[in-house]
């Protein structure tokens, strides 16, 4: 009786450890993984994501791990932000130009000519906006996530087969640039239409594109635009996209204690890494460039025509915003100060 009893006891042990390995359910203490969504190879832009794994996973102890997922690997770009809100994946990179009216109240970030063009600064600024209440709301009510890595971008330039030195020869041409920077290209006749980074090569080579604003200089070397180009400017250092790296909420909230306490550590040690990344990328491929393409100087004087018309754009922004229930002026003003905070 007593042999049936243990024999029976071992059976319905080992029957619940099948069941938990089944459900994938360890016995040991839970450990937290985030599976992070990322268009793209390995490139200067990644550096940030994978010191903040380097960073979180070094904090967790052996608790924590964060596994990146380059190429879009577990599910389309466009659609980071629909997967991480059901939790399909815990987290992934967002660029808000990339999702127009998703994330109303942060595209005040791709206002042109808003941001600093110094790296540094711009981390500054985006760090601070990033945690202004409307903001954290935004991101929370709209999407169930949370910013958690910052993942800033140098000014842009355009490469692409339309040699543009002044504001007269954007006319009629097909620009690449988000949409609220479109705004101030239109105003002298360009064309501003919306390709995805992994796509420029093909636009360009087809002459979907024309002219195709990115990162400088990092994107388009790491993207190899400038194998179905003719031209680069240099000088025309507008505001891009806006880039941030969320997670879900529920995710978030499981991660363990340690891993959150080095969060702040680690936007930091990103912050460095992902500066001397794109350091390091102009010098190779700035040379690149300037040995195969045609470098456009910009004169100051053109850029500035560009930027004579952020006042009124801006304006539209806030308005746009405030009438729909946003505090879109109160934004924009927030942005104004932190910017004029971080440049002084």
């Amino acid at each position: 009786m007593r042999k049936s009893f243990i024999k029976s006891a071992v059976t319905a042990t080992s029957v619940s450890l099948l069941a938990f390995a089944m459900a994938g359910v360890s016995t040991a203490s839970a450990k937290s993984t985030w599976n992070f969504n990322i268009w793209g190879g390995k490139r200067a832009f990644t550096k940030g994501i994978e010191t903040l794994k380097t960073e979180l996973e070094g904090a967790g102890g052996g608790e924590f791990s964060l596994k990146i997922h380059y190429g879009d690997a577990l599910g389309p770009r466009r659609q980071n932000p629909e997967n991480i809100r059901v939790g399909a994946f815990e987290a992934g990179q967002i660029c808000v130009g990339y999702y127009p009216g998703k994330y109303p109240l942060l595209s005040v970030m791709e206002l042109p000519f808003l941001l600093p063009r110094d790296l540094q600064q711009r981390a500054n600024v985006e760090m601070e906006v990033l945690q202004h209440p409307a903001i954290v709301a935004e991101l929370a009510k709209r999407w169930n996530s949370k910013f958690f890595g910052p993942a800033f971008l140098p000014a842009y330039e355009f490469m692409g087969n339309k040699r543009i030195e002044t504001t007269a020869d954007m006319k009629g041409v097909k620009m690449r640039i988000s949409g609220l920077n479109a705004k101030a290209l239109q105003v002298f006749g360009a064309v501003p239409t919306m390709v995805t980074a992994p796509d420029g090569y093909s636009a360009l080579d087809r002459g979907t594109i024309d002219s195709f604003g990115f990162p400088y200089s990092y994107a388009f070397g790491a993207y190899k635009l400038y194998e179905v180009s003719k031209y680069v400017t240099e000088g025309l250092g507008m505001s891009g996209f806006m880039c941030l790296q969320t997670v879900n909420l529920d995710a978030w909230r499981a991660a363990p204690a340690a891993v959150k306490a080095a969060m702040p550590a680690a936007q930091n040690t990103a912050i460095a890494a992902m500066i001397e990344s794109y350091t390091t990328a102009d010098k190779k491929w700035i040379p690149i460039f300037h040995k195969k393409l045609e470098v456009v100087q910009v004169a100051p004087s053109e850029r500035a025509k560009l930027a004579a018309g952020a006042g009124k754009i801006y304006a539209e922004w806030a308005a746009e915003q405030d009438g729909k229930g946003r505090p879109g002026s109160e934004m924009l003003k927030f942005v104004q100060s932190v910017v004029a905070k971080h440049t002084k």
